[in-house]
C-alpha cells in the first residue's frame, strides 16, 4: 500500500498567533535606515550576550582550576615571622616582585631605626636614679598547657646608672635636641606607612600597614613587575631568578635612576638620618644604655641592632636595600594579604595562594573566614620569647600565648583536614639570649631545673607543642616540626622546599591523585 503524505498542519508553520513573534517583527513601514540601525542593534546585543557567555565560561574554568590549588596559610601571633616567611617564598619563586618593591623598604627602614632613638631616649629620659624602683614584671596566671607564672626581678642594688645624674641628664637633652628632626620625621614615617589608620588596642606604638603599602611609600608604584593586582588585595608575581648578589648589585643603577619617582619626604629623611649619624652612634654606644638593656629596663625591637648597627650603611646618600636588609625590616601587616605563586613540583605546575595574616589579638577574627578551604597551615611560634610579653596585653607571656594560639588552631575543625607544620621559629635570637645568660626559668617556672641550655630548651617547647597537639588531634593528623630563623635565606630555601613537598604530597592524596 502507497501511503500519501498528511498535508501539513496550519500551525506547524504559521506563527502568526504567537505573539512573541509578532512583537519582535519589524513594523510594515520600517525604512531603510531603520533596518540599518536595528540590524546593527541586534548584532551589538548579541555580541554582549556572547561576551557574558565567555565570561560565565572563562569563570566557570576559573573556579574549577581554582578547586585545583593550594591555599596555604601563615599563622601565628604578632612578630612571629609570618611576614619574613613570605618574603622568603617570594624571594625563592618570583624574586623579580621583590626587586621592583626594593626602594619602597627604605620607608620601613627608616621607620625601623626613627623609632627605637626615640625608645631610647625616652628610656634614658624616665630612668630613676637609683635601680631601686619596683620590678616592671608581675605576675600572672598561669596557663594549663604551659605554666608560665614570672620569678620576681630582685631589685638591684647596684650604682647608679651614671656618675653623675645631671651630666647624664644634659648629654640626653643635648642628643634629643639634635635628634629632633629624626623624631618628628618618625610620625611622618608612621603616617606614611599606615595610611593614617589608627588600630585600637594594638600595643604600645605600633604602627600597621595594609596590602598596598608599597605604593605610599614612593619608591616604586607598587604592582610594577607584578601580572595583576585586584583590589581586594590579592597579588600574582613574576619575576626571574637570579643570585641574591647579583641582584643586590645590579639594581642598584636602576634603583638610583628611580630616585627622580621619589617625593621629597623620602628624599629628606634619608638627609636627615645621614646627618645624624654622628648622634645616633654616640647615643647607641652610651655606657647607660648597654646598662638598661642588660638589666632589662629598656627593650628595643629585635631588628634595632641590626639597624643600627649597620647604621653606616644604610643611612650612606643613594642608599638601595639589599636582600638582607629587607628580610630584617618590620613592619605589622593589617587584614589578611593573599600572594600567589606558581609553583613546579615535581613536574607539575600548581597555583598556590598564600595568606599572610595580621597576628595582633585584635586582628585574628580576620583569618576566620580562610579556614574552610585551607590545604595546609605553617604555624610559626617564635621560642626566643619566653621573656616577652604581648603588647596588647603585658601580663601575657608571647610563649603562652602562642600555645593557646596553637590549641585554638588544632581543635578548629574547618581546619582538621589541613596539612600543619610548625616553625619554632627565631632560634637564633633563642641562642643569642641563652648565651647572654637570660634564664628560662625566671620566666617559665615549669621549666624548672632543665640546663639553661639551646638543646635542652628547644626540645622542652618542642614537647609542650606536640602535647597540645597529640590533645587536640582528632583526625591523627602528623604535625611536621622545624626548627627555624626565617632571616636565614640559605636555611630557609632547604625547609620551604621540603615543606612544600609535602604539603603537595598531602595534597594529592586529599585529592586522590595518587
Amino acid at each position: 500500500m502507497i501511503s500519501t503524505p498528511r498535508p501539513p498542519s496550519v500551525h506547524s508553520s504559521n506563527t502568526d498567533g504567537d505573539p512573541f513573534t509578532a512583537f519582535l517583527r519589524p513594523p510594515a513601514s520600517e525604512t531603510e535606515h531603520e533596518r540599518v540601525a536595528r540590524l546593527q542593534r541586534e548584532a551589538e546585543a548579541k555580541r554582549i550576550n556572547d561576551s557574558i557567555d565567555e565570561e560565565i565560561k572563562a569563570d566557570r574554568e576559573r573556579l574549577r582550576k581554582s578547586k585545583q590549588d593550594i591555599r596555604l596559610l601563615l599563622l601565628g601571633q604578632a612578630e612571629s615571622g609570618k611576614s619574613t616567611l613570605q618574603k622568603q617564598f617570594q624571594l625563592l619563586y618570583t624574586p623579580g616582585s621583590l626587586d621592583a618593591e626594593r626602594l619602597s623598604w627604605r620607608t620601613v627602614i627608616y621607620f625601623n631605626i626613627a623609632r627605637p632613638i626615640r625608645r631610647i631616649l625616652e628610656a634614658l629620659e624616665s630612668t630613676p636614679d637609683n635601680d631601686n624602683d619596683e620590678d616592671e614584671f608581675a605576675e600572672f596566671t598561669p596557663s594549663d598547657l604551659l605554666p608560665a607564672n614570672l620569678a620576681p626581678v630582685a631589685a638591684s642594688d647596684e650604682k647608679s646608672l651614671s656618675p653623675s645624674a645631671s651630666s647624664l641628664e644634659k648629654q640626653v637633652a643635648v642628643l634629643r635636641a639634635r635628634l629632633s628632626p629624626l623624631l618628628a620625621a618618625e610620625s611622618q614615617l608612621a603616617d606614611r606607612l599606615s595610611g593614617g589608620v589608627n588600630v585600637s588596642g594594638s600595643g604600645r606604638g605600633s604602627v600597621f600597614v595594609r596590602t598596598g603599602w608599597q605604593s605610599r611609600s614612593k619608591g616604586l608604584p607598587f604592582g610594577r613587575g607584578r601580572e595583576r593586582a585586584t583590589s581586594g588585595g590579592r597579588f600574582s608575581f613574576s619575576g626571574n631568578r637570579g643570585s641574591t648578589e647579583d641582584r643586590d648589585n645590579g639594581l642598584e643603577l636602576q634603583a638610583r635612576r628611580a630616585d627622580s619617582e621619589e617625593d621629597k619626604l623620602i628624599l629628606e629623611i634619608a638627609s636627615i638620618l645621614y646627618a645624624s649619624q654622628a648622634d645616633i652612634r654616640e647615643l647607641w654606644e652610651m655606657p647607660a644604655v648597654k646598662r638598661l638593656r642588660e638589666r632589662r629596663r629598656l627593650k628595643l625591637e629585635e631588628w634595632a641592632d641590626y639597624f643600627l648597627d649597620n647604621l653606616v650603611r644604610v643611612s650612606s646618600p643613594g642608599y638601595v636595600p639589599t636582600t638582607e636588609d629587607i628580610l630584617h625590616a618590620r613592619i605589622q601587616t593589617m587584614g589578611v594579604a593573599e600572594h600567589i605563586f606558581d609553583m613546579s613540583v615535581h613536574g607539575r605546575t600548581v597555583r598556590w595562594h598564600l595568606y599572610d595574616v595580621g597576628g595582633a589579638r585584635g586582628q585574628r577574627h580576620s583569618w576566620i573566614p580562610y579556614f574552610d578551604d585551607a590545604n595546609a597551615i605553617i604555624f610559626l611560634a617564635p621560642v626566643s620569647a619566653f621573656d616577652q610579653y604581648l603588647d596588647e596585653d603585658p601580663r601575657t607571656n608571647r610563649v603562652d600565648d602562642s600555645l593557646q594560639l596553637f590549641k585554638q588552631i588544632c581543635s578548629n575543625v574547618l581546619l582538621k583536614r589541613a596539612h600543619l607544620v610548625l616553625f619554632l621559629n627565631k632560634t637564633d635570637l633563642l641562642k643569642a639570649k641563652l648565651a647572654a645568660g637570660v634564664k628560662v626559668n625566671k620566666y617559665i617556672t615549669s621549666y624548672g631545673d632543665r640546663a639553661n641550655e639551646y638543646d635542652a630548651v628547644v626540645a622542652y617547647f618542642k614537647a609542650h607543642f606536640a602535647q597540645v597537639h597529640r590533645r587536640n588531634n582528632e583526625s591523627n593528623r602528623v604535625l611536621f616540626t622545624h626548627l627555624t630563623s626565617v632571616v636565614d635565606t640559605k636555611a630557609m630555601q632547604s625547609i620551604i622546599t621540603d615543606v612544600r613537598d609535602s604539603i603537595f604530597r598531602g595534597y594529592l592524596k586529599s585529592a586522590a591523585l595518587v
